[in-house]
């Protein structure tokens, strides 16, 4: 008799026991499903996106390049008249040309480039550093007296002014009537 009492005993436990262990289980996944849930709309309310405003130039910024534009553009229009030179292969006044209105280009890109924002500046500065290179290789050409290499030389460097022209905020293409 005692042995049949042990195992219903046993069993009454064991269904009790099961019982809890079921229950705390499905606590345990409430618990944690709405933890995930709590941890899910905090990190989505923090992220810090609603405030925040795009990136843009300062006034005084803009003030800034549209004045270093001025600069660049007026070189700019100066390539029909160095188109001329190159055509007439006439090395001494490329040169002049290259030396004189167009020498301060490159300092022009560079104070234009540093007031860009930030994503903006490596792909202003490619295009700067291409400029210059293609205007060192016009210089060249006029020294050496090449013609190909001068005619070649001019096509990189109207390409390279159209090029960097693009990377002027719309503002002052605007305001410099380019647009």
């Amino acid at each position: 008799m005692a042995s049949a009492r042990i195992p219903a005993v046993f069993t009454a436990f064991s269904k009790t026991a099961f019982t809890q262990t079921a229950f705390t289980q499905q606590l345990r996944r409430l618990l944690v499903l709405c933890l995930a849930t709590v941890l899910c709309l905090g990190l989505s309310a923090c992220d810090g996106s609603q405030g925040k405003k795009p990136p843009t130039i300062s006034p005084e910024d803009m003030a800034l390049i549209e004045r270093q534009a001025e600069g660049f553009l007026a070189a700019r229009n100066r390539l029909p008249e160095l188109a001329a030179l190159v055509n007439d292969r006439n090395w001494v006044f490329t040169a002049n040309l290259i030396h004189g209105p167009m020498q301060e280009v490159g300092r022009e890109m560079s104070y234009i480039n540093q007031r860009l924002l930030p994503a903006d500046r490596p792909e202003a500065e490619k295009l700067a550093t291409a400029l210059k290179t293609a205007l060192a290789q016009l210089d060249e050409a006029a020294r050496l007296q090449d013609g190909d290499k001068l005619r070649k030389g001019y096509i990189k460097v109207a390409s390279g002014f159209g090029l960097y022209a693009q990377v002027l905020p719309t503002q002052v293409q605007e305001d410099l009537k380019q647009i």
